[in-house]
């Protein structure tokens, strides 16, 4: 029989009716209508409850939402909402908690997004397509590590080829301080050749004028050992050219 060209209701109109008359057996009228034999015997059994109206399709919602947040804890996030407006969730939920609310912070902003209360514009999209480059050494992705379990108060130093993924370099400098930088960027040109640019985000140790980082430095020291250098940055809230 041709699912494609019937109505699924009037389908299982049909369905039940034939098992009604008893002509075929069952199996075999449950294998021509293309459906198991518990749902055959489910749809019977609603039918014969309920008549016609119980075969329609029914919702899937559930009956209820045992981990849905409780009314009163979603009524204080819209509150606090409220008195700072253009607020996410990041800082509501430490707002929350002083307030003795504790809640993830993505509780907090499926919260803001089921009352409208999310701007369109601070949805953010998805990246279109990862971001890569056709071939080793085009480019570089330089980058500090957080400290978060870390035994130094800066995270490691990672250079990465964005086309292979390969890890170049993870150093535990210490610091953000220029030199070590420099020594490590130097024995990985000398190990992997020099890339055509390389790419480092807005944080401070790359653009901050404290920290004794010298990042132009290292660029000038660059330019005059290999006369190519291609530096990029990454647009602030754009995860996409990172991969």
């Amino acid at each position: 029989m041709a699912w494609k060209t019937v109505d699924i209701y009037e389908q299982r109109v049909r369905f039940v009716v034939a098992a009604a008359q008893g002509a075929q057996t069952f199996g075999a009228l449950c294998t021509e209508f293309g459906i198991s034999r518990p749902t055959g015997y489910l749809w019977l059994r609603r039918y014969k409850e309920l008549g016609v109206r119980g075969i329609a399709e029914q919702s899937r919602r559930p009956r209820s939402s045992p981990r849905r947040t409780d009314v009163r804890l979603e009524h204080r996030v819209l509150q606090v909402r409220l008195r700072y407006p253009d607020w996410g969730a990041r800082k509501l939920r430490v707002v929350l908690s002083r307030e003795g609310v504790e809640l993830p912070r993505n509780t907090i902003h499926h919260i803001l997004l089921r009352h409208g209360l999310v701007r369109e514009q601070d949805q953010r999209l998805p990246a279109v397509q990862r971001f890569e480059r056709q071939q080793p050494n085009e480019l570089w992705q330089m980058d500090f590590k957080g400290p978060k379990g870390w035994p130094q108060p800066v995270g490691p130093l990672s250079v990465l080829d964005d086309h292979s993924r390969y890890l170049i370099a993870l150093a535990a400098n210490g610091s953000t301080h220029g030199e070590p930088v420099r020594e490590q960027l130097e024995e990985a040109f000398q190990r992997c050749g020099v890339p055509e640019g390389m790419l480092m985000d807005h944080g401070t140790p790359w653009w901050g004028l404290m920290g004794g980082t010298a990042v132009f430095a290292i660029a000038n020291w660059w330019w005059a050992k290999q006369h190519a250098l291609s530096k990029s940055e990454v647009k602030i809230v754009s995860p996409s050219p990172s991969g």
